[in-house]
């Protein structure tokens, strides 16, 4: 059954995901903020890209287990370990693509049926309020952690294999200084959705 010409569509959740994929950047937004948002933007558009490929070792390491185990009885010391690292660097290394989309989970049951003014004024307010100093803390917290764990040669102990933990752990503070930066690319979209009362690319 088709719609009458007086509906407008629902805004669901992958509308909201890709409503900044409708045009670009307004030609009235300053010229800093739009350089800004596409300089970020592209730079996590390539780190998702290479990140993503960590899928490929994840995939062989997780193969190459289940051949070894199961059909040469010949189970290995480092599959389980190479996995978990290799998925966990990918999932934290990507949070900062995954933002740029609008992918990252949120509850969108009251805030799909505000307008473009109000969404860009709450995601302001909670981008600074919580979402900056959060990430400042992580970041320093975590930047820490890792070079500490690179320094001293700290192993994983929980396992036969007993890898090395800096590189894996490098790829914490890496990923989220991605994430910030992504951050200040969005509480711009913001700033400009709560004042012009539309969203960029919508």
């Amino acid at each position: 059954m088709s719609k009458g010409p007086e509906a407008t569509p629902e805004l669901n959740d992958e509308l909201i995901a890709s409503r900044r994929e409708g045009g670009g950047l307004p030609s009235d937004m300053p010229r800093w903020m739009a350089g800004t948002i596409t300089a970020i933007d592209t730079l996590n558009l390539w780190a998702g890209r290479i990140f993503a490929w960590l899928t490929v070792p994840l995939i062989f390491a997780m193969m190459y287990e289940v051949i070894a185990r199961y059909v040469f009885t010949a189970p290995t010391v480092w599959a389980y370990d190479m996995s978990r690292f290799l998925y966990g660097a990918m999932f934290v290394l990507g949070a900062g693509y995954a933002l740029s989309k609008g992918v990252h989970i949120r509850s969108d049951f009251l805030y799909r049926n505000w307008s473009a003014r109000t969404q860009g004024t709450v995601d302001l307010v909670l981008y600074i309020v919580f979402f900056f100093p959060t990430m400042i803390i992580l970041l320093w917290v975590c930047s820490d952690w890792a070079l500490t764990s690179l320094v001293r040669g700290e192993r994983g102990m929980d396992t036969a294999w007993a890898p090395l933990l800096g590189p894996v752990r490098m790829s914490l503070p890496i990923g989220i200084a991605l994430l910030t930066l992504q951050g200040f690319a969005e509480t711009l979209r913001a700033a400009y959705a709560a004042k012009h009362g539309k969203w960029p690319g919508a």
